[in-house]
């Protein structure tokens, strides 16, 4: 609904001090920290469930089902074990527990016992400080403080998949109707994850790639281990391939997670040329927006690009996805922790907390191996002027990452300032890779050199001694500066 048609004559108003528009996690978080001991107020508007898209159609599903399929793949790498079997339905059904069946009663239970209201329906800012919620009543909602923006972020559809009813990232997550052939469009995150968990509910799993590699952004490396681990476990990838069109009979949204129609055919080109290529289903994983269409930015002046780009009046802010930064929870949860402690301080005339400079958003891909990584790669630190030392190591170079998996495979590497020795970033690919990469964030944000994070002794034979050999590769002048 456009602005200029809103009607505001039979609305019913409400004064509260904070509005946050979206109830995932980041707006739960933001409204919060705007309220909590204080005698402030808060309401939280959500359109779906709320929980949002991480609770029940992203990360919780989605880890849901990748932990058990790691733990049945450890356990066939470990001698002494027969090896676990993958029971789909079972593994479906656990999915469907950990959502709550897709009910959000748990999470209206936790925000009224703190304090929080929340309000069903679709919101728009109608004027400064301001918000029209539309359905299922009229309600106008007027802030004295703040309005936060906490809108998530929606799927890239491309024009040429838009009329065959793709599955998108929620249907993947919420599959219901296992198909025996599924194309997967895209080799990031939600590409990579969703193959893993789809081949071992034993689809045949082929990935249509237009770059030359999967996880780009990441270190090289990892995307080639994960390439390596998914061609063992069954999924074609074909890297440097195009979609020039797709055709599907009889489409049409059949639910979540259900087959959306008749075979889809689709006409790629690669490397070798043209190639047609048919699936019972299709999971478009092209990216994600954020979700700002039909918000009312229009009405205080604002266009999509202010929000990304920060240019906000003082009452207005935007966290987590819709912000146009890392498209992470974790990410959107910390902006909002620290943004709604800031409107909390501004409206009760409190000090403001002191942020750090430099705080970067850790990343985890839990494919098997898992990916994790912080800060900067090597090629976008030197990019970025540094000097930099590299010191790089087989994953297994250590007992507690090699008593793992019998075989555990993959890569550890940290990038260091050669003038510095401040740590720049770290990346590790292995089995439960994602325990490690917290030391990295910490160095990070507390500006700690090499040569005193080498004193943070880690534990024998815990995974995480895989510090010691990682920073005893880096030069001598780095580790012990006070002694060249």
């Amino acid at each position: 609904m456009s602005t200029e048609d809103v009607n505001t004559d039979n609305a019913e108003t409400l004064t509260t001090d904070v509005i946050v528009i979206g109830g995932g996690p980041v707006g739960e978080n933001a409204a919060q920290y705007a309220t909590e001991d204080s005698v402030l107020e808060a309401v939280i508007i959500e359109e779906e469930l709320l929980g949002g898209e991480c609770s029940y159609f992203a990360c919780i599903p989605s880890k849901t089902m990748l932990r058990t399929i790691e733990l049945a793949h450890a356990t066939q790498h470990l001698d002494g074990l027969d090896g676990a079997r993958i029971d789909g339905d079972a593994l479906m059904k656990r999915r469907d527990e950990w959502v709550s069946h897709y009910d959000d009663t748990g999470q209206i239970d936790w925000a009224q016992g703190a304090g929080l209201r929340v309000e069903r329906g679709h919101a728009q800012l109608i004027g400064d400080r301001r918000v029209l919620i539309n359905e299922p009543k009229p309600v106008v909602v007027e802030a004295r403080h703040a309005v936060v923006i906490a809108t998530g972020s929606q799927p890239t559809v491309p024009s040429t998949f838009v009329d065959v009813a793709p599955w998108l990232s929620r249907d993947a997550t919420g599959v219901r109707e296992v198909p025996e052939t599924l194309l997967i469009v895209g080799g990031g995150v939600v590409a990579v994850e969703a193959a893993t968990w789809m081949a071992a509910l034993g689809t045949h799993v082929r990935m249509l790639v237009r770059g030359d590699g999967l996880l780009s952004g990441q270190e090289p490396f990892a995307g080639d281990h994960v390439a390596q681990a998914l061609g063992n476990a069954g999924v074609t990838i074909d890297l440097g391939t195009s979609v020039d069109s797709c055709y599907r009979p009889g489409a049409k949204d059949t639910g979540l997670g259900r087959i959306h129609g008749g075979q889809v055919t689709v006409q790629t080109l690669g490397p070798t040329g043209e190639s047609t290529v048919t699936a019972d289903e299709i999971l478009v994983a092209t990216g994600r927006q954020p979700r700002l269409n039909d918000l009312g930015l229009e009405s205080v002046g604002l266009t999509d690009e202010d929000v990304t780009a920060g240019r906000l009046p003082d009452w207005l802010h935007a966290v987590g996805d819709a912000s146009g930064e890392a498209q992470l929870t974790h990410w959107g949860k910390y902006q909002a922790r620290v943004v709604g402690a800031q409107v909390r301080a501004r409206a009760t005339g409190e000090r403001s907390e002191s942020v750090p400079e430099n705080v970067p958003a850790p990343q985890v891909v839990y494919s098997d191996p898992q990916v994790t990584s912080v800060g900067m790669t090597e090629a976008e630190a030197r990019k970025d002027g540094h000097e930099v030392e590299v010191s790089q190591l087989p994953y297994n170079s250590s007992a507690g990452t090699s008593l793992l998996r019998d075989d555990a495979t993959g890569t550890a590497q940290i990038v260091v300032d050669a003038r510095s020795g401040m740590l720049l970033g770290a990346a590790f690919v292995g089995p439960d890779a994602a325990e490690l990469i917290h030391p990295a964030t910490v160095a990070i944000v507390g500006n700690l050199p090499v040569h005193v994070l080498r004193h943070a002794v880690p534990s024998f034979p815990a995974a995480s001694e895989l510090w010691l050999p990682l920073l005893e590769g880096l030069p001598r002048r780095l580790r012990l500066p006070d002694r060249e």
